[in-house]
């Protein structure tokens, strides 16, 4: 059994239930709200960002991409062919570029900026940055998320899944933070039939549903994002 301080509409938490999911391993949740900065979390993770991964007795294990490799190196063999790194040097070092493209790229230039200004600063205190949104920061993610959403429309046209034939980390890396911002209609799914139709095939796996089935009180979810057929 693992433990998973997140925040749910964190994405790169997201991306973590996700892998764990695809693994089928037992998760417990704990909700963590990083502007609180909580010392007993701190002592987890220094940096008081989500998500930190903790198995009974051992180390905690904080964010998605040490938390990934973990996760492969303790369960991927069982995986066979399923595996979400791939073994081969030149695959492995695709899913990787991919994973740090949505999670660090994608996080900075949009879906970090929408889920802070749209979703966290109505929990947060004036201090610690709450407020009203900052409407031009709203603009340049939104106009951001449409070059990402190229991209990886891009990607779709000439793959089966984003990094080659099979599912992998970039694939949940990507749909975690798409998840989050489709949650409040930012996604202009009408401008990438490619990237449309990609997500739609991820978004319908059994390890997406715990996902869907969350909402937020006060910001109802857009008309898309529990639509399997969007």
């Amino acid at each position: 059994m693992y433990t998973l301080f997140h925040h749910p509409f964190c994405p790169h938490s997201r991306f973590v239930r996700l892998l764990i999911g695809e693994y089928g391993l037992d998760l417990r949740l704990v909700e963590e709200r990083v502007w609180e900065r909580r010392e007993a979390f701190l002592t987890l993770n220094p940096a008081g960002a989500t998500p930190v991964l903790f198995a009974e007795g051992q180390f905690a294990i904080p964010g998605g991409a040490i938390i990934a490799e973990y996760v492969d190196e303790v369960h991927g063999a069982e995986m066979g062919d399923r595996r979400l790194l791939p073994t081969a040097m030149a695959e492995r070092i695709e899913v990787r570029r991919l994973m740090a493209w949505f999670n660090e790229k994608f996080f900075e230039e949009a879906s970090g900026l929408l889920v802070t200004e749209r979703i966290y600063k109505r929990f947060m205190a004036e201090e610690n940055g709450g407020g009203a949104p900052a409407a031009e920061v709203i603009r340049a993610a939104k106009t951001n998320v449409r070059y990402h959403l190229n991209y990886i429309g891009w990607l779709a046209q000439r793959r089966n899944y984003l990094a080659g034939e099979r599912l992998t980390y970039a694939d949940l890396a990507a749909a975690a933070h798409l998840s989050a911002i489709d949650y409040l209609g930012d996604v202009p799914w009408v401008e990438d039939e490619a990237a449309k139709n990609w997500y739609a095939r991820v978004k319908s796996r059994p390890s997406f549903r715990p996902l869907l089935s969350e909402w937020l009180a006060g910001v109802p979810a857009s008309r898309t994002y529990v639509d399997l057929d969007f």
